[in-house]
């Protein structure tokens, strides 16, 4: 069964959510903006997530874990707490 480990930073907007992408693209830490910015309580890990298998999170998020490129930084993320940018920092099939 597939697995993933993953990070994320969630915001209340897009527009936030954007300029941090571009932050940390820019050579900002991912940990770091977590920390900062982020309104989940995994914030305090640097947004990790730990591991997980599929179906264990909401659907758009569960998505761009089991499908995005790992290692990327992706989003804006859309769900019904807010929007995301996530790092798929490992995954098995």
């Amino acid at each position: 069964m597939a697995r993933a480990s993953a990070r994320h930073i969630l915001v209340a907007s897009k527009e936030v959510c954007e300029n941090l992408k571009t932050q940390i693209e820019g050579g900002a830490d991912f940990a770091e903006i977590a920390r900062q910015h982020s309104l989940c309580p995994s914030k305090n890990q640097g947004g990790s997530l730990g591991e997980f298998g599929p179906g264990q999170m909401v659907k758009e998020f569960d998505t761009a874990v089991f499908t995005g490129e790992v290692g990327k930084v992706l989003g804006p993320i859309q769900t019904q707490f807010g929007y995301h940018l996530l790092e798929v920092t490992s995954r098995t099939e």
